[in-house]
């Protein structure tokens, strides 16, 4: 999808800062990046750490790191820290006493900020030598304390900077004080949040007079990329049902509830084949569990994926499944609702605002097996019901979750919080 592009896009510009950029789990970022920049918006990329090469697993990704400006550099910090220490030494003092000042009272967290001042020196130095005076961060991690600091020190400068991060949760909900995540609210420009369930989470921090800067920016998927079947999901009467997982192996998203449902498929007598794809320490465990219960032929780990090798995964499926504890608004749902798979998934955070039950899928409360196993028994008895709820995912994500929905979101967002050209 594609929508004209706004006046005035081409004054956007805009540093992005994230922890690893490219990564393979956060291809929504890139996604957002490049339709951005198609829309006009000057998008230049920083990343605190290098992506590894064996994991720039796409020839995007790998224009993407050689065009990536790398932060966390020790010559690069230490003649930027050197060369300002120099010249504006009040300033250089006053940051680094912000720093000590910033974030979790402990001494490790204090350490820790010192490193990302160094960071932050160096990032505004290079932001100034580009003309950038707006940086914007996903997740409220370190990157987003490094551009705190960044702006903060602009601003001791006389620079008229500016920053904002978009929300993702659900990690930094359960360890406010860790991520200092009330105070990045209240020091951002804005926040754009993933959902309406995020945003209430950050409305509950801090006081009404921050709401008006908290907005609900969506994640994308490509739906070129995540087509359905040319020729619809052939059958044949009484072939397993073919179940796909997509995600970490993790407590978080609810593997072994999986095995449990399955298993009572399977002594049930209802024939499926489960496909997990993903990496992660419960590895070990769902494999064990896979031997135990005798389960090898029906549930294999197909261990991690590249973004190439997924679109046929999901398009050789019948249902997707993810019974997860904890999420934000999984992406892997829009991609399999994009290749009008339907979805069983837990009631959780903000899934309801991507996938409604009895329409798009079955959705279901957390942790529980046996309903679990009756949402896929009913998927697997009605192969009718499984195509209109798939056509019906397809149609959600298309209004509201793709870079040509979200991007005109986005840009709005940037222009608001202040990502104007620096004219200079």
């Amino acid at each position: 999808m594609t929508t004209a592009q706004p006046q005035g896009s081409d004054d956007l510009a805009v540093a992005y800062l994230v922890s690893q950029y490219p990564a393979l789990s956060h291809a929504f970022i890139e996604r957002e990046v490049h339709a951005l920049r198609e829309r006009g918006t000057r998008v230049d990329t920083f990343t605190l750490n290098p992506c590894p090469q064996q994991q720039l697993a796409s020839q995007a990704m790998r224009e993407d790191a050689r065009t990536t400006y790398v932060v966390k550099d020790k010559r690069r910090a230490a003649l930027a820290n050197l060369a300002l220490l120099r010249t504006q030494p009040d300033a250089w003092l006053r940051g680094l006493s912000r720093a000590l000042r910033t974030g979790e009272l402990t001494p490790r967290a204090r350490l820790w900020q010192l490193f990302y001042f160094a960071e932050a020196v160096t990032l505004h130095r290079e932001m100034r030598r580009r003309g950038l005076r707006h940086v914007h961060v996903h997740f409220a991690n370190a990157a987003a304390d490094v551009a705190r600091l960044t702006v903060a020190l602009a601003k001791d400068l006389g620079e008229d900077w500016s920053w904002s991060f978009s929300m993702h949760g659900p990690t930094e909900f359960e360890a406010v004080q860790r991520f200092d995540l009330p105070a990045k609210v209240r020091s951002a420009g804005g926040v754009a949040c993933i959902s309406d369930f995020c945003r209430s989470q950050l409305m509950r921090m801090v006081d009404p007079a921050v709401w008006p800067r908290l907005d609900v920016v969506r994640m994308t998927v490509d739906p070129e990329a995540y087509p359905p079947p040319p020729e619809g999901r052939v059958r044949t009467e009484g072939e397993p049902l073919r179940v796909l997982y997509v995600g970490r192996l993790v407590p978080e998203k609810g593997g072994p509830v999986l095995l449990d449902a399955v298993t009572e498929l399977r002594d049930a007598g209802v024939p499926l084949r489960v496909r997990m794809v993903g990496a992660g320490p419960l590895h070990e465990t769902l494999a064990a569990t896979i031997a135990a219960r005798a389960l090898e032929d029906v549930v294999e780990l197909v261990g991690p994926l590249g973004q190439d090798d997924l679109p046929l995964e999901y398009r050789e499926a019948d249902v997707f499944c993810l019974p997860s504890f904890q999420e934000g608004l999984p992406v892997v749902l829009m991609e399999a609702m994009s290749t009008e798979l339907p979805v069983v998934t837990t009631r959780i955070a903000g899934v309801t605002e991507l996938v409604r039950d009895g329409q798009t899928g079955h959705v279901i409360p957390a942790g529980r097996a046996d309903l679990l196993a009756q949402a896929l028994r009913e998927v697997a008895a009605d192969p009718a019901r499984r195509a209109t709820q798939g056509a019906a995912g397809r149609a959600a994500v298309l209004q509201e979750f793709t870079p040509g929905t979200a991007a005109p979101a986005m840009q709005a967002f940037l222009a608001r919080f202040g990502a104007a050209r620096d004219r200079r």
